[in-house]
């Protein structure tokens, strides 16, 4: 079903988009051509066809949450680039 140059410029006002009338026509035809696809799609048969988000099934890699003893104070700040009274001296954020 062809958009009609209205639904175009109904649409284009709900998204305030100024359009110029070249814009309509060829948005018509494009925007009707997108709604064809869709109209495609729909006439598919899904009946027994699991909902998805993703068409690869997904699962996060996350090691084991285990306690471990930390490094040494001097090991972490023998890598700052600088180091105040035993910590790290980070650049102040707020003032």
């Amino acid at each position: 079903m062809p958009l009609t140059p209205e639904e175009v410029l109904h649409i284009a006002r709900l998204a305030r988009v100024a359009l110029t009338e070249t814009d309509v026509q060829r948005l018509a035809t494009q925007l009707s051509g997108i709604i064809g696809h869709f109209a495609a799609l729909a006439s598919v048969d899904t009946e027994g066809v699991e909902p998805t988000a993703h068409a690869l099934p997904l699962s996060n890699v996350m090691r084991a949450d285990e306690v471990a003893p930390c490094l040494p104070r001097a090991d972490v700040l023998a890598n700052a680039p600088a180091q105040e009274d035993g910590f790290l001296r980070v650049r102040a954020v707020l003032e």
